[in-house]
């Protein structure tokens, strides 16, 4: 084999999924409406993908009818994929908190319910202690009285439905005035400041 056929050989190696896929890790993260915490997570340098789904609950393959009823147990929640060369794990835990408001429980801005709760739901235990050190460190700024966001193991992420993954490029109008009207960007203003 030539010098120009194995570079071609390696570029096509290094391009295939497997080894894409081998090159980038996932974070599971609920902030209430998966359209608005999708949304936010997809602005963040090193973040590839974000998908909307179900987690934490007991039903196998839950509805979105289903899941917003609250009658399952799942969270409406987003699966991050991310370049860790990129963006670090505590990175994105930094961000998801600044992106909700850790102080309620069973809610997020106008949503309420169990369905709308606040969790990291971590895949292993180097997540599940930088999660956890993330949240004593945010327990002792003293910022919040009470933070109730749940630090939890992943079970099964099921994808939404194919109209809720990207929601807000699809309906930006529609998403745009469900973001406004929920209080969602002044309530985190006004926990966070301008992050």
């Amino acid at each position: 084999m030539n010098a120009l056929a194995k570079i071609i050989l390696a570029c096509c190696i290094a391009a295939s999924p497997a080894a894409l896929a081998a090159e980038t890790a996932t974070a599971i993260f609920a902030g209430g409406c998966f359209w608005c915490i999708e949304a936010d997570f997809e602005k963040l340098d090193g973040v590839i993908d974000v998908e909307s789904g179900y987690i934490g609950g007991s039903t196998a393959n839950p509805t979105y009818q289903q899941v917003s009823a609250g009658g399952t147990g799942h969270a409406e929640a987003v699966r991050v994929r991310y370049d860790p060369r990129r963006v670090g794990y505590e990175k994105l835990l930094d961000y998801f908190w600044r992106h909700i408001d850790p102080t309620v429980k069973d809610r997020q801005f106008c949503d309420i319910g169990s369905q709308y709760r606040s969790a990291i739901f971590y895949q292993n235990d180097a997540e599940k202690k930088l999660a956890q050190d993330s949240l004593r460190a945010l327990e002792k700024s003293g910022k919040f009285a009470h933070i109730y966001t749940e630090i939890v193991a992943a079970a099964t992420f099921y994808p939404a439905e194919d109209y809720h993954q990207d929601y807000y490029k699809k309906n930006p109008v529609r998403y745009q005035f469900y973001r406004t009207s929920c209080g969602r960007d002044a309530r985190v203003k006004s926990l966070w400041g301008d992050h």
